[in-house]
């Protein structure tokens, strides 16, 4: 893949990212704080298959794409190690949000979720304009 399309992938997947941003927060302000959840947990999803996209890689699965963000991105020093566990927390509440018929969300908890998220996205847009 050129690097010009590998660019314009990326730059799609992390409007995808904003996207989903936008989504919590009006899942948010209806009180949907399990859809809150779930497209927060993806607005990070897409900003990490963003950056992936740089280097013209995928994956199927998305433990691969946790997997090879960490390894390429976290583990090199190259991002912040909070964003390691952003990862780990929105995965964990999107995963019981969708599958736990009793998992409880606080308004709170999603209130977090919302500025980690928002410093995910932001940290790699940092990281987008820098590779650009």
């Amino acid at each position: 893949m050129r690097d010009e399309d590998k660019r314009a992938l990326s730059k799609v997947r992390l409007d995808r990212a904003e996207e989903c941003l936008k989504e919590a927060q009006s899942l948010y302000d209806a009180e949907s704080y399990k859809g809150a959840a779930n497209r927060l947990y993806y607005s990070i999803f897409h900003a990490m298959r963003a950056v992936l996209a740089l280097d013209g890689v995928d994956m199927k699965h998305h433990s691969g794409v946790i997997s090879e963000f960490r390894r390429r991105y976290i583990k090199t020093g190259k991002l912040d190690v909070k964003l390691s566990q952003i990862i780990s927390r929105l995965s964990e509440m999107r995963t019981g949000s969708d599958y736990d018929d009793f998992y409880i969300l606080s308004k709170k908890s999603i209130v977090e979720q919302f500025e980690n998220a928002q410093f995910f996205i932001d940290t790699v847009q940092k990281l987008f304009e820098e590779m650009n």
